[in-house]
């Protein structure tokens, strides 16, 4: 089975910002949440996209 089109994770300052049921990384600082949004690009093999209210989401196209 391929995953496509597909929010992998959620990465933000504040737990409340994103739907319950997201596999949710909630950091203390911005610099923590850049380099935990790359790091999970990475791993994850998909592409990390800072939303206008402050919350990387990581998705697989």
């Amino acid at each position: 089975m391929t995953l496509e089109k597909l929010i992998l994770a959620a990465v933000t300052l504040s737990g409340s910002k994103v739907p319950v049921g997201a596999n949710v990384f909630v950091c203390e600082t911005k610099d923590e949440m850049d380099q935990v949004a790359a790091d999970l690009e990475a791993i994850l093999d998909g592409i990390a996209h800072k939303l206008s209210n402050g919350v990387y989401i990581i998705v697989k196209h």
